[in-house]
């Protein structure tokens, strides 16, 4: 999809709420602006969505569903920030990265393992020193954490991911927390798709009987769960999977997630 067309169709939900710019990036000779809705509430969700070009299904729900998903949160008290597509560029193209090449994603923090070693993506969870935010990695990363950084950690925090790799209709989910609080969400998705259990997703991950992955990866989910956000997740859906059923899959999450945000269980503000 052109990026234009999709920018016209979330500019068309600017009454749901107060719709920015929170930035633009430049490739390719053209400017892409970079949006962000926020919706008051007593709780808060943060969605993200858009990472990576070549899975459209989080941004296209986003895009369809928005005003469904404000209502929502409103009936439950919970404010949202939301920002539907993180990589237009790589959205326009179909590309998992930018049109420059970069890989926008895990670049949100580093680990430091041992006096002045630091890591991207721990294996396992091993001890470490510390961990700090990170200055470097590509523009659309830099621009989107700068503006997560200038408000408090919400309750809930959930990133919206296709895999491109398996195949099959299937879903599963990198989660941090409680895993008892998305076992139901997952079972819903089971009349949709079929869930990836306990089978590896990709080289360094391995989904458990419950469809959870559990990767401190530097990502968004893995910052926000590092500042005490109770409730983090990045849902993936495979890009076989047919966009109408990744809206169910998605909506459901969203819609349980933001349940999760009305418990009030977040850092304390």
């Amino acid at each position: 999809m052109d990026y234009t067309d999709y920018a016209r169709r979330i500019r068309s939900h600017a009454s749901l709420g107060e719709l920015t710019e929170y930035g633009q990036v430049h490739e390719g000779g053209r400017d892409y602006p970079l949006f962000r809705l926020i919706v008051p509430g007593e709780r808060w969700l943060v969605i993200t969505s858009g990472f990576h070009g070549e899975e459209p299904a989080g941004p296209l729900t986003l895009a369809q569903h928005l005003p469904d998903i404000v209502a929502y949160a409103k009936s439950k008290g919970v404010g949202l920030r939301v920002y539907p597509c993180i990589n237009p560029s790589g959205f326009e193209d179909g590309t998992r990265y930018n049109r420059s090449g970069e890989k926008p994603n895990n670049d949100f923090m580093r680990y430091e393992i041992a006096p002045g070693e630091w890591r991207g993506e721990l294996m396992g969870d091993p001890p470490i020193l510390r961990w700090a935010l990170y200055d470097g990695g590509p523009k659309e990363t830099r621009a989107v954490r700068t503006d997560l950084a200038r408000f408090p950690p919400p309750d809930a925090a959930l990133d919206i991911h296709q895999d491109n790799y398996l195949g099959g209709v299937a879903t599963y989910a990198y989660t941090f927390g409680d895993k008892a609080a998305y076992r139901p969400l997952m079972e819903a998705c089971a009349a949709h798709a079929t869930v990836v259990r306990s089978r590896k997703v990709d080289d360094n991950s391995f989904a458990d009987e419950n469809g959870f992955v559990v990767f401190h990866d530097g990502s968004v989910t893995d910052w926000y769960t590092r500042q005490g956000v109770p409730y983090t997740a990045a849902l993936e859906t495979t890009t076989p999977t047919p966009p109408t059923t990744c809206d169910k899959i998605n909506l459901t999450w969203i819609r349980g997630f933001i349940d999760l945000a009305a418990r009030g269980e977040g850092p304390k503000r």
